[in-house]
């Protein structure tokens, strides 16, 4: 049963004008607990939870009977970019990860953004665009580092929700809708894509440990895609091949592609949730809890997002339980009340299965903050790629294409 979400405030127009831009605002971790607390932090929740009760139920392929000039017009423009990557091959380089003609890629997109933003936007828009491009620009990657991680995938999703804050989106449920199976949908193809061609690493991947290299929402989207019915057990996902009928198993397909061995023992925690979780309302619920701790609950992940401007850097107090901050990465954390002996069971060794080992423990000191919880990661195994095609001379990088790494900072 789909759960009637929480209104969408609006910025009209011409309140544009007297909104200060974006900036970096979390600098250390007392910084993260303001962003929970701030009106941005919970539209973007707010947002999120309209897209997935939105497809709760919906089944891919999918139509929308009357479809948005405003969707389509983003659906070209992301066409656009994808055509890019057959004007820009990847060079011939003998490096595990991270093709420098991505770099190329994302020149051109740091080139052509004001104009690729002004065609999407209506004229009366324009004011818009100095608000949103932040969030365009880093949605596909970090053309510095060359990677690709969760925090991209959230810029992507704030830009959305900016376009649909002005009402360039309107936050009805044909058009959220549209949002996730037309929208997000292709963005997802053309980073997979990205990620394939230009061999992006990984950005801050906990390896075996971690849900998905490199992203998130697919499965939220996904699991509620799938949450109200029973036909479909969430062991599933433990037989491929999947149809591709969902968001989650296109995601869960996806990693049979680029990774090799048991399922098992690559992805841990989806195997985890395919054994253990009864039904698809927890999976939707215990991933959400685990996106809003995990992805934007910490400082490496969210702090090269420029906020503020359209997401107002207030602090005002949530009396909601997602505002809490559950330390840990196992979605056992996340889901409330296991509701069978096999998924208590589940909890237990999965919880036992994280504890550091006392080497660990003892060498904490020498490992970077975010992984001191968990055992060293596995680097993921890749198929191997087809030949590379042939250089190409490379552009110059400005300031704006990426930040000097922190040494504590494995995202984007």
């Amino acid at each position: 049963m789909s759960i009637s979400p929480n209104p969408l405030r609006r910025v009209t127009l011409p309140e544009i004008h007297s909104i200060q831009l974006p900036t970096q605002k979390i600098f250390h971790e007392e910084d993260v607990e303001i962003w929970r607390r701030t009106q941005g932090f919970r539209d973007l929740i707010i947002f999120l939870r309209r897209l997935n009760e939105a497809v709760v139920g919906i089944t891919i392929p999918w139509s929308s009977k009357f479809p948005s000039q405003a969707v389509s017009s983003m659906v070209t423009l992301i066409d656009t970019l994808d055509g890019w990557i057959e004007d820009i091959p990847p060079l011939h380089s003998p490096q595990r990860f991270g093709n420098l003609a991505f770099r190329t890629w994302g020149a051109r997109l740091e080139e052509q953004s004001d104009s690729l933003l002004s065609r999407l936007l209506p004229p009366e828009y324009s004011s818009l665009i100095p608000h949103i491009k932040p969030y365009f620009l880093t949605s596909f990657g970090s053309f510095i580092r060359m990677d690709y991680g969760t925090g991209h995938e959230t810029s992507f999703a704030i830009f959305l929700l900016c376009l649909t804050l002005t009402r360039f989106f309107m936050p009805e449920v044909e058009q959220e809708r549209e949002l996730v199976l037309r929208v997000f949908m292709r963005y997802l193809r053309l980073c997979w894509r990205l990620q394939d061609v230009y061999r992006l690493e990984p950005a801050g991947s906990h390896g075996v440990w971690g849900l998905d290299d490199s992203h998130f929402l697919g499965y939220i989207f996904g699991s509620g895609q799938l949450r109200d019915q029973t036909k479909i057990p969430v062991s599933a996902v433990l037989h491929p091949p999947l149809p591709p009928t969902n968001l989650y198993f296109m995601s869960i397909m996806r990693i049979h592609e680029v990774k090799q061995g048991p399922f098992h023992e690559h992805s841990s925690q989806l195997h985890s949730i395919a054994l253990g979780v009864p039904n698809w309302g927890k999976v939707n619920s215990g991933l959400f809890k685990m996106y809003e701790a995990e992805v934007l609950g910490k400082r490496v992940v969210v702090q090269h997002i420029p906020l503020g401007g359209l997401l107002p850097w207030s602090n005002e107090s949530l009396d909601r339980t997602e505002g809490r901050s559950v330390p840990s990465n196992n979605i056992a954390s996340y889901i409330s009340e296991p509701a069978t002996q096999v998924h208590r069971e589940w909890a237990r060794n999965t919880t036992s299965r994280y504890s550091p080992s006392p080497d660990v423990l003892k060498s904490n000191a020498a490992l970077p903050s975010w992984s001191t919880r968990l055992q060293p990661p596995r680097p993921r195994t890749v198929n191997a790629h087809a030949p590379i095609s042939s250089q190409s001379s490379m552009p110059p990088l400005s300031p704006m294409r990426g930040h000097v790494r922190d040494p504590q900072d494995p995202t984007g």
